[in-house]
């Protein structure tokens, strides 16, 4: 007669667990028939299964029978490790979904400049909304240029960013925000400062010193820096705005950037219904990334914003 044990138990599977948990309940009952209304099957079912638990174990768990229900020495040890066992899967469950509620980590943006006086403030609001989430998440904020932005975001540097939305690069994911609109801009001891817009045609205004930008652009607003006598160049807005203002350039800036010195005085825009465009502003985030809740939990907030 073969009397070898079986061997060890090699893993936990979902079926043990199931299992166990039975086996907690019918202790806690006091018996298989106790046991039948909080697990909401029969007594036979209860009995199979903890048949299959005592064979998966290759223990001897309880005593049943006419003399009643009673724990083996080995059932009582099997019910206190089952016991430890189930509170740490509960208590994993809890802390992994308090990753959900309470978000840790560091999310890296990068952003084209002069985005805060926009009026939509998603990006503000969102990363408000990210705060009250995870008030232990650390935020870096980096003002860069756009052709940086793209290129941290491909390098890793960034988690996301947002840039005028140009040409798509390869392995960049691409989401439209909302646009902005630019006038063309003279300041204060500019020539044309003070002529009526009556007086200025295109010739006029296309022969003026003016300011080209170096980020991308799409091809339908490069073409009106391509109308103009572009002397100069800046890699951001802030940079355009600089040259504007001395009085010698004449350029374009978003309206809401432009607005506080046109209020001031300093600033008037040129033939505000002819010479304009609207930008597409979009985040930027790189394809295939590894899963960030920090970063997703962002995204999802500055999605919700509209």
């Amino acid at each position: 007669m073969n009397t070898r044990r079986p061997d060890p138990l090699a893993q936990v599977s979902d079926f043990d667990i199931r299992l166990l948990r039975i086996f907690r309940s019918v202790v806690e009952c006091g018996g298989f028939s106790a046991a039948e209304s909080v697990l909401g099957i029969g007594r036979s079912a209860i009995s199979q299964q903890m048949s299959d638990l005592e064979q998966r174990l290759g223990l001897r768990l309880c005593q049943r029978g006419r003399a009643g229900f009673s724990l083996t020495e080995e059932g009582r040890e099997v019910y206190h490790s089952a016991l430890q066992l189930l509170s740490a899967l509960e208590s994993f469950r809890t802390e992994v979904n308090g990753l959900h509620q309470h978000l840790r980590g560091e999310l890296t943006i990068g952003l084209t400049d002069n985005l805060v006086t926009l009026p939509h403030m998603r990006i503000t609001h969102a990363l408000a909304q990210l705060k009250e989430r995870g008030p232990d998440v650390q935020i870096q904020i980096r003002m860069i240029a756009p052709n940086e932005v793209e290129q941290g975001v491909l390098d890793g540097r960034l988690h996301v960013g947002v840039v005028p939305q140009a040409s798509a690069l390869s392995g960049l994911e691409y989401q439209p925000l909302y646009s902005e609109r630019s006038l063309l801009y003279c300041a204060v001891g500019h020539p044309l400062f003070y002529v009526d817009d009556k007086q200025l045609d295109d010739e006029r205004l296309n022969s003026q010193d003016a300011i080209a930008p170096t980020f991308r652009l799409p091809a339908e607003i490069q073409a009106h820096y391509q109308a103009l006598n572009c002397t100069a160049s800046a890699s951001d807005r802030e940079g355009m705005a600089f040259l504007i203002l001395t009085g010698r350039y004449i350029g374009y800036l978003p309206d809401h950037y432009a607005s506080l010195w046109v209020q001031q005085g300093r600033l008037r825009a040129l033939k505000p219904t002819a010479r304009f465009y609207d930008l597409s502003l979009a985040s930027v985030t790189r394809k295939g990334r590894r899963p960030h809740l920090v970063l997703e939990s962002f995204l999802e907030s500055l999605a919700a914003t509209r």
